[in-house]
């Protein structure tokens, strides 16, 4: 058909379908008015379908509702042809004329395309304008299904599409039903049940938990959005994680730093199932049960805080005949019962570590094997490693030997406990006082050697059912006789080993510049100058050489206290047994293999247990809106943002606050809250 002025058009722009009038002609492209208002637009006459010609000349009216062609809006409503008009049409169209047609059209063969006056003979009774008008805007709606518009003209569906195009469109209406049922479920914020929601909506949960996690790199669907800007959600982790507590899909203190990772997910049954075979084989004999040194006459001291469970190190003093006295450091061996690349040992690589968190510890072997037969348990026998260490008259060592052993723990002493008995030496308990002598001795052979002695109050929030406090561990003479033993067991090892030749995941710590005497003297004692000292020092190296430990002022260092909470410590066990039983140990290639394996969990564990104290003190403060507390002034994070690090005295925390500019290294200052929300891991403090 030849387009002309006056021509009546329909149009699909980006308003959808409308109608509209040739106003003038040039080339490929037309000059229309538009819709009922008679909006000017020029499109190219590909894009229009013709409808109605207008014969003769043409003068353009001024708009849709003027003559030539009279249409209004309640005009073409009334011509409008209904669903079983156009279901009659389809029939009567479909209808085959023949036998042949009739197979034809039971293969699904379409029906032959007519011009569209033919379709408004069939449904409207009169051939009109408004007819025509009518029934090209009923044929552009998805919602009619009998026939389409293809190429300007009308073409009846096959019988197979309208099967499939009903079945699409019911799809679409429960799919939208289903959309408003989830949508109704998150502005309502209460409690649902996940195995309720239909895949759609799990979906759109496991969106929603992904984001509350940290994933802020997926986007969400569109469909999600829109739901949750109902649901008076914005799309960020705090204000979905909110929403998912509400939904009861969210724990309060759950953190995203954890979701998904190994401590998360736990042990299997299988490996429980293996635990609880090795702790009924525990009292069977084990190969190299024979080799091990009976020590289970000396009198041996655990001493820990009251609600530890898994004891790995324990204290004894031989006196010697001839007047020296002896030190026994023990520390319990795991390895007895767990042997290299079993299904224990290799979930233990996994987790690197313990896991202690504020409300609960993650351990790295199952409970029942590590607080039973791993541990030193106080009157049972115990199988460890024993390492026993003479001293010269200035604490260093003069003389080595490390064994396996069997120790019987005599007494289960708390920190309380063992300060008690260093203090008051009574003659019926004397050794804990004398091993306190012999580490002093020590520790005092340390600092000539450079090391930094930093000890101070230090405070960490625990939490029990969501309720929070704070734990203050002071400095005590049991404590720092422990820790004193431990450092001193790592030196030995360490020094064996580089004797020996021996590849042991080395401690070190490069050497540092501190800041001059006087300058260190000016400054109050205790945080103040001790974060001065720790601004200086270096993060701490793990390798296979030997290397010098700075702040403990060792020429070589290993951690080897810990083996039911260190798979390192473990490493080291086993590097030693292979050692003295002339067996292969691992080399320095190997062993850097499986310390690269270890550092990826162990960084993780770092990340997660940081996160963890982060957000409980956040519930801290939350459950402690109103308290001022006093604190001293440590240094400037962003001094620009006059964000500084506060010593909280009562807490024996540090946090971060905002700092009036003229603070300074021991400025006093109080603190309060300015804003705190744990769910969105906000806390503001504000310094004056």
């Amino acid at each position: 058909m030849a387009f002309q002025p006056g021509d009546l058009v329909g149009l699909n722009g980006s308003r959808g379908p409308e109608l509209a009038v040739i106003d003038t002609l040039s080339g490929s492209k037309a000059a229309l008015r538009v819709g009922f208002e008679a909006r000017r637009q020029q499109v190219p006459l590909r894009e229009l379908d013709p409808l109605v010609s207008l014969p003769g000349t043409f003068n353009p009216p001024a708009s849709m509702v003027a003559p030539p062609w009279g249409l209004t809006a309640e005009l073409l409503q009334q011509q409008r042809p209904s669903s079983r008009d156009l279901g009659a049409a389809w029939l009567l169209l479909s209808e085959p004329a023949s036998p042949a047609a009739a197979g034809a059209s039971s293969h699904g063969a379409p029906p032959a395309a007519m011009p569209l006056e033919e379709l408004v003979a069939l449904v409207a009774p009169a051939d009109t304008p408004a007819a025509r008008a009518a029934c090209w805007l009923v044929l552009q709606h998805q919602e009619q299904h009998f026939f389409r518009w293809r190429h300007g003209a009308v073409q009846p569906r096959t019988l197979r599409d309208l099967r499939q195009l009903r079945r699409e469109r019911h799809l679409e209406r429960l799919s939208r039903l289903r959309e408003q049922r989830w949508q109704a479920l998150l502005q309502q914020r209460q409690p649902l049940d996940p195995s309720s929601l239909d895949a759609q909506a799990r979906a759109q949960l496991d969106h929603l938990l992904a984001l509350a996690g940290g994933d802020t790199t997926t986007p969400l669907p569109v469909a999600l959005r829109q739901a949750l800007h109902g649901a008076h959600c914005s799309a960020e982790p705090g204000a979905v994680r909110r929403l998912l507590v509400d939904l009861g899909q969210w724990e309060p203190h759950a953190l995203p730093s954890l979701q998904r990772t190994v401590w998360e997910q736990g042990f299997v049954p299988e490996l429980l199932a293996e635990a609880e075979r090795l702790i009924a084989a525990a009292a069977d004999p084990q190969p190299g049960d024979d080799q091990r040194r009976d020590l289970t006459t000396l009198r041996t001291y655990t001493l820990d805080d009251p609600d530890t469970l898994e004891i790995d190190d324990a204290l004894s003093l031989e006196q010697l005949g001839d007047g020296r006295q002896r030190l026994w450091v023990h520390i319990a061996d795991p390895g007895r019962l767990v042997p290299p690349e079993s299904p224990l040992d290799l979930e233990a690589r996994r987790r690197a570590s313990s896991l202690y968190l504020a409300d609960r510890v993650v351990p790295m072997f199952p409970f029942p094997l590590a607080t039973g037969p791993f541990s030193l348990r106080q009157g049972h026998r115990c199988a460890a490693w024993s390492t026993a260490i003479e001293l010269d008259d200035e604490g260093a060592v003069a003389a080595v030997e490390i064994v396996r052993s069997w120790v019987l723990p005599t007494y289960r002493l708390s920190y309380a406990d063992g300060d008690a008995l260093i203090e008051l030496a009574p003659k019926e308990e004397p050794d804990l006082a004398s091993i306190d002598a012999l580490l002093e001795r020590r520790r005092r052979w340390r600092v000539a050697q450079g090391a930094l002695q930093m000890e101070q109050p230090e405070g960490r929030i625990r939490a029990v059912d969501g309720q929070t406090s704070v734990e203050i561990t002071d400095p005590s003479p049991a404590r720092a006789l422990v820790a004193e033993a431990m450092i001193l067991n790592g030196a030995v090892i360490a020094a064996y080993g580089v004797s020996e030749g021996l590849a042991l995941p080395y401690r070190g710590q490069p050497s540092a510049e501190l800041p001059p005497a006087a300058q260190l003297e000016a400054l109050p004692p205790g945080p103040v100058r001790h974060m001065a000292l720790r601004r200086c020092l270096t993060r701490g190296v793990t390798g296979v050489q030997p290397c010098h430990h700075f702040s403990l002022g060792l020429s070589a260092y290993v951690q080897a206290t810990s083996p039911i909470r260190r798979y390192a410590d473990l490493v080291v066990q086993r590097q030693l047994a292979a050692h003295q039983q002339h067996q292969p140990p691992l080399d320095g290639t190997d062993l850097g293999a499986l310390l690269d394996q270890l550092d990826p969990p162990l960084r993780e564990g770092v990340q997660i247990s940081r996160e963890d104290q982060r957000h409980w003190q956040q519930v801290w403060f939350e459950q402690h809106p109103q308290e001022r507390l006093e604190g001293v002034f440590l240094r400037w994070l962003r001094e620009q943002d006059r964000l500084g690090l506060v010593h909280l005295e009562a807490l024996a925390l540090d946090v971060a606050a905002r700092c009036p500019a003229a603070a300074e290294p021991g400025t006093t200052l109080t603190v309060h809250v300015q804003m705190v929300d744990s769910l969105s891991d906000l806390l503001r403090l504000e310094a004056r």
